[in-house]
């Protein structure tokens, strides 16, 4: 499967790709390194996320997960870039318990893309992060989402 590292503030990350789809995005640097035009897209558009100046991912995904995790991790996708949602509230959209929603969150394989750390506890709290760095680097990510998105709208950061 073809990837591509890139460097990061949170290091280095690695981005896989499988039958033209994003599959996974790892902590680290990989091994192989080829860099298709797919995992190019992938990187311009973490750059940008990165940078301040992209919110959103547009690139196709395709998770390796359970019907069940799949669904919940397109329903954080639905989740607006700087807002958060508890995993109560995910709970009810996907019509299962928290817990599993911490499970399911817990493996997603294309973290930042598919953004768990937009998943708080219901009375505020930070939750989990299973991501490298912990709760630092989810603190880390959900900052840099409100600030880019007071950027964006024109107000002072």
């Amino acid at each position: 499967m073809p990837q591509l590292s890139l460097h990061t503030p949170l290091g280095e990350i690695t981005v896989t790709e499988e039958e033209g789809a994003i599959v996974a995005l790892d902590w680290g640097r990989g091994r192989d390194q080829e860099a298709t035009p797919l995992l190019e897209a992938a990187r311009d558009q973490l750059h940008a996320y990165f940078d301040g100046e992209r919110t959103s991912f547009q690139l196709p995904l395709a998770p390796h997960g359970t019907a069940f995790q799949r669904r919940v991790w397109a329903a954080l996708c639905r989740i607006p870039s700087g807002t958060t949602c508890s995993y109560l509230e995910v709970a009810r959209e996907v019509g299962s318990a928290p817990r599993a929603v911490g499970q399911a969150n817990g493996r997603n394989p294309i973290p930042i893309i598919i953004p768990c750390h937009r998943v708080i506890a219901a009375d505020g709290g930070a939750g989990g992060y299973s991501g490298d760095g912990g709760l630092d680097t989810k603190r880390f990510l959900l900052a840099l989402e409100a600030q880019s998105l007071s950027i964006t709208r024109g107000t002072p950061a």
